[in-house]
Formats: structure tokens, sequence, C-alpha cells
């Protein structure tokens, strides 16, 4: 029997995908090659379906690495059965996304039979002047006045929307009802879900020409109308390490590795927590052990838990994203 290889930093090849709300910002901001000329919206940098383009185990999938390799790739706390437990894209919104909700763990269990719920967050690239998100409905609108603007096509008058810029991050807890809106480039993590309630599609049409379906009785059974989620602003920070996001499924920080900050950090995973690196301006590289790998705008690297100590050297901004 072959002996499997030991696990080392793995360079990723996204998946990507059309969305009628995508658009090129993949291509011309993040150099990402786009296979066509379709409007691109989502790319799923680690996920179950990115590809190993980097050492021993380039060509295979990370969900199939996962099946071989279990809690070494993805943490002892959780379950390989189930897949990558956290879910790493960058989305290139030109049209608004749709108005839609998503369930806590219990509630996409009980409503799906799926394992998990989606909470998920946002960091903001790159934005036009005056880009927007919908960060919710007026707090205190009631379920029944919510599922009857949505059957008449007036949701909107009830939407609440914020103005964003590069750097500002949103934190969408499950139940939050939320919208990407045109003009921005974001970093999304969340958990490994695809669960979406959609409340309202702005009237078009989808890829196929029909109205796509809405999820009226479930988005209301799910959503938190009481409070909107605040706004962070992180873009002025010229800091080493910035916080972006600390929650209970997932924790995000930003380091800006330059001559003023120091151009390597020192990282351990503590074989526990597998972590994923996004570089979103200039290159890096990656050490560990024998491997070396370089990181420019655009890619992402997934650090298997077992790996422990590893370096971060060059000149660029990186999304580290874990599991607390």
């Amino acid at each position: 029997m072959t002996e499997k290889p030991v696990l080392y930093p793995l360079l990723l090849l996204p998946s990507l995908h059309i969305k009628v709300w995508g658009g090129r910002q993949l291509e011309t901001v993040m150099r990402k090659r786009l296979p066509t000329s379709d409007p691109y919206g989502e790319s799923w940098e680690m996920h179950d379906t990115a590809t190993i383009v980097n050492g021993p185990l380039a060509g295979r999938q990370v969900g199939d690495v996962l099946a071989q390799y279990g809690t070494d790739l993805c943490g002892r706390h959780n379950d390989p059965s189930l897949g990558m437990p956290l879910l790493a894209k960058l989305l290139d919104a030109t049209d608004w996304l749709s108005v839609q909700v998503h369930p806590n763990d219990r509630q996409a269990q009980q409503l799906d039979n799926e394992p998990r719920g989606k909470t998920e967050a946002w960091y903001v690239i790159a934005a036009q002047p005056d880009a927007k998100l919908v960060i919710g409905v007026h707090p205190g609108t009631a379920p029944a006045e919510i599922a009857q603007a949505i059957r008449s096509n007036s949701l909107e008058g009830l939407l609440v929307y914020a103005e964003v810029a590069p750097g500002d991050v949103l934190y969408i807890p499950a139940g939050t009802i939320h919208a990407l809106g045109p003009g921005i480039l974001i970093y999304e993590i969340q958990q490994s879900s695809d669960l979406t309630y959609r409340l309202y599609d702005w009237g078009r049409m989808g890829l196929d020409g029909k109205p796509r379906q809405l999820h009226i009785d479930n988005s209301v059974a799910v959503a938190n109308t009481e409070i909107l989620p605040a706004i962070r602003h992180t873009g002025s920070s010229t800091a080493a390490e910035v916080e972006i996001v600390s929650g209970e499924y997932f924790t995000t920080v930003l380091h800006q590795l330059n001559a003023d900050n120091g151009e390597s950090v020192d990282l351990n995973t503590d074989r526990r927590a597998f972590h994923i690196l996004t570089c979103i301006d200039g290159s890096v590289t990656i050490e560990h052990d024998e491997t070396q790998i370089s990181l420019a705008i655009g890619q992402t690297a997934l650090l298997p838990a077992s790996i422990g100590k590893y370096v971060i050297r060059g000149s660029g901004k990186v999304l580290r994203s874990w599991q607390p």
C-alpha cells in the first residue's frame, strides 16, 4: 500500500460560479482568469469543491482529501463526514443580490434536514461611491407584514440600507435579513451551508429567463426583525493585525505585511484548527518545513490543522480565517 503524503500548505484553485448579478471584478481586481464572458459572481475559495494545485495532492479536491485525512485536515472537533465546516468566498456584485435570510443550525435541521445553518460575515474589498447593503427590515416589523409585502412586491419599503466603503465589515448572524448591493467586491466567510431563503429578487428574471423562487414561509419563520447588525469600519487601520470578525463559528483577521509593520509573521494552527489564507493585495510566501508556496492577490491557501507552525513573508494584505 502506498503511504499517504504528510499534509502541507495547500494552494487552492477555486470553484467559479456564474450569477445573474455577477460581473468581471474577480478578473480585473482579483486577477483570476475567468473562462468565459459570462457574469461571474462567486469564487468559492476554500470549499470541498476547490482543487489543490501544489505538491503530491495536486489535482484532488479538498473534499476528497478530507475523506482521506479526516481530522488531520479539519481539526479534531469536526466531523469529517460533514465536509469542511467553513466556506470562504469572493463575491462580485454588479447588481443587487436577492434579499435573503439564512436559518441557524437548529432551524436548518428542522426545516431542511441539513446539519448546519448559515452565519456569515462580509469584508468589503472594493466599493464604488455610495455603494449600499441591505442590513435588515425596520426593527419591530411584524412577520405578517413582511409576508404581505413579499406577496405584494413592496418589500423595498420595509428594508434598511447602509452605505459601505473598503474595509467595512458586516457580521451576519443566522436570521439576519440582508442583501449585497451593486458595485461591491467582498470576501465572505461563512458556515459551509448553501441554505438560503429568498424574500425578494427585485422583480428580475434568473439566467434561465424565469423568476427565481421565493421562500416566504421559511423566510418569515427564521427572520430576526428586532435588531439590526452594526457595520464596523476597519479601512483606516494600518496595524500589522486587524481584527475583522470574532464569532461563534469563525474568526477572521487581516495581516498587513509591509516595511513599517514587518514583512513576516509567525503563525500556528496549534494542531487544532485549519487556517484559510486569502491574499487581497500584494503577494506573500507561506513557509512550512520544506514547503514554500507563493500567494498572490486573489489566491487562497488552506493550512491543515495538523501542520502546526508556519510563516508568512512578503508585502501584502492577507485575510486569515479559522474556527475559534
